[in-house]
């Protein structure tokens, strides 16, 4: 089934790409399942852009599991709770990225460098959501623009972490062990095998945001 939107016409197949055939605003990516949402995801409904802010997976007693969010309108600034059935398919979006460099931090608000016109942007935590977890300084990355305004990251698949803080590593330990947690040099705390010491380097996703292996 093909949908027209105000930003082109796009196929709506479940799992089929959806492909734009006009107006390179942006497009969207594979339907993904509800269940794959994330904190910081842009998801279009009823033709409007939103940004995920929170999502919470639920399995009541009685009754099947589903996913509620809430997201805020990326124009209008409006906040929405959205129920979602955990076999309900959501249109991820993707927009006109740029190449920018991740200059600093200061408190709540993260500052960026168009490498190819020198302007400077900056993005709060709000709107980066669970994308903070994986910016070091002078990281270059890709920033998601819509109608010139800075509205989310285009991640790299997995990142890779400095451990600041964690258990000593137990000498022979192997990888099936028991998992322990460790603080990475962004804050974010992941489970790691208790191999893993201070220091160490290790590789991230940014879709779940778990420990993928030493770097």
């Amino acid at each position: 089934m093909v949908a027209l939107c105000p930003y082109g016409t796009i196929s709506t197949l479940v799992g089929a790409p959806a492909v734009i055939t006009q107006n390179k605003r942006f497009l969207f990516m594979n339907s993904i399942q509800a269940t794959r949402l994330r904190k910081g995801n842009l998801v279009k409904m009823n033709n409007e852009l939103y940004r995920v802010l929170d999502v919470t997976h639920l399995t009541p007693g009685k009754g099947k599991a589903f996913v509620q969010s809430r997201m805020r309108h990326v124009k209008a600034g409006t906040q929405l709770d959205h129920k979602f059935r955990s076999v309900d398919v959501v249109e991820r979006a993707v927009l006109d990225d740029r190449e920018m460099q991740f200059t600093y931090r200061d408190g709540e608000t993260f500052h960026f460098m168009d490498l190819e016109t020198y302007d400077q942007l900056e993005m709060t935590a709000d709107t980066l959501g669970d994308s903070v977890h994986y910016l070091l300084p002078e990281a270059t990355i890709k920033v998601s623009m819509f109608e010139g305004e800075a509205v989310g990251l285009d991640l790299p698949s997995s990142v890779d972490l400095s451990v600041t803080e964690t258990a000593p590593a137990i000498k022979g330990a192997t990888a099936n062990a028991q998992l322990k947690p460790a603080t990475l040099e962004t804050g974010l705390v992941v489970h790691v095998p208790p191999f893993i010491s201070d220091g160490d380097i290790v590789r991230v996703s940014t879709e779940t945001g778990e420990y993928q292996s030493r770097a």
